[in-house]
């Protein structure tokens, strides 16, 4: 039976935190590799992101003066809220969704509202869908929330989408197809404003694909998603596309992340993804996060981080290089250490030290894993 190669999540209806989609057919892409940049800014773009670089104030009130001018145009405006501008004192963090209902949407954008500073939230992803607009300008606290629609590589060259990304007090990245992301998004001006923006403390979360493009290193998609059982057979298949070109949220150096965890069994293949990290030489020592469905993990501007949600989140580390990874033969790969947060247990980005949780370690050997955890779990 032919496997399904579609990397997001399934929606359910009527559940924001769900408006992912299947059946991405399979795209280009060099598997293994880093995703290199592919694209030309566009002058106009250019322009924005050179008065955003900038710093001075004279040239930050005059972008802002822009944003009005440039929004009123062109785009139809997704938008609930104060259409206009407003300028309010940001403090970092980020939002991590593992995907699923929008059980946990509440604690995990309040976070965000919270950190903005009650500033514009600017929704992105790649269709033009507003269903979450609705839902989270209705916690109150944020001047307005508006999505952006940036399907294509010139969407996300426009300076209208530029400008509004740019002012944003807070970002926050829908689920659906992380590989459509890399391929629409990486090396363009809309990329580039991301960036500005955390640099400048504006808090950023993600659900699902949302979440997997928030890391140092990414798993792309560009071939469709990669299960387990063949990461851990073979760490170089074809749909083991990485990346390291794209986005990072606060305090997530040296680190991938997943999302619908142990619903679709991905300890394997964030092992194997680690395994590669470190084999290919991209980082010494890598890191991963794993986060269940109906789960999110809250990252504050210090990097402590709380779990809110029904599932778990899983931390891992390399204990050093693998042992074996090589294109076409199975990863051995021992002792990557796992920490798991269930209940109360928080855990710290900057010390990659938890407390409340349980620590174990996972091995690689013959195409499978096993677990030092209670009963042997891998979860």
């Amino acid at each position: 039976m032919e496997l399904s190669r579609a990397e997001g999540g399934t929606r359910e209806r009527g559940t924001p935190l769900d408006l992912d989609r299947t059946g991405r057919p399979e795209a280009g892409g060099t598997p293994g590799g880093p995703v290199s940049g592919r694209g030309v800014w566009s002058l106009a773009a250019l322009g924005v992101l050179a008065v955003l670089v900038a710093g001075a104030s004279g040239e930050a009130d005059s972008l802002r003066a822009r944003r009005k001018l440039d929004r009123g145009a062109g785009r139809e405006r997704l938008v609930v809220g104060n259409p206009g501008e407003v300028t309010t004192p940001v403090a970092g963090g980020a939002v991590l969704i593992g995907g699923g209902s929008d059980r946990v949407s509440e604690a995990a954008f309040r976070l965000l509202i919270q950190q903005s500073g009650g500033g514009d939230l600017v929704v992105l992803r790649e269709d033009k869908d507003p269903g979450y607009n609705q839902f989270i300008f209705d916690l109150g606290g944020l001047d307005s929330v508006e999505t952006l629609g940036v399907g294509s590589r010139e969407e996300a060259e426009d300076p209208q989408v530029v400008v509004t990304v740019a002012n944003a007090e807070a970002i926050f990245i829908a689920g659906g197809d992380q590989g459509a992301y890399v391929s629409a998004w990486d090396d363009t001006a809309l990329e580039a404003a991301v960036d500005a923006a955390i640099a400048r403390g504006v808090p950023i979360g993600g659900t699902s694909a949302g979440l997997a493009v928030l890391g140092a290193f990414d798993f792309t998609a560009l071939n469709g998603t990669v299960y387990s059982s063949e990461a851990l057979a073979d760490p170089y298949n074809r749909y083991m596309t990485l990346g390291r070109t794209f986005l990072q949220a606060p305090h997530l150096a040296a680190t991938i992340t997943d999302s619908h965890f142990v619903a679709r069994d991905r300890m394997g293949r964030l092992v194997a993804f680690l395994a590669r990290i470190v084999q290919d030489g991209w980082a010494p020592e890598a890191r991963g996060i794993g986060v269940d469905e109906r789960t999110a993990l809250l990252v504050a501007s210090d990097g402590t981080v709380t779990r809110v949600g029904e599932g778990a989140a899983y931390m891992l580390r390399t204990p050093g290089p693998p042992e074996l990874c090589a294109p076409g033969q199975p990863l051995r790969f021992h002792n990557v250490g796992v920490y798991r947060l269930t209940g109360a247990a928080t855990f710290d980005l900057v010390t990659w030290q938890g407390s409340g949780g349980l620590a174990y370690t996972v091995s690689a050997a013959d195409g499978r894993l096993t677990s030092t955890a209670p009963g042997g779990s891998l979860y």
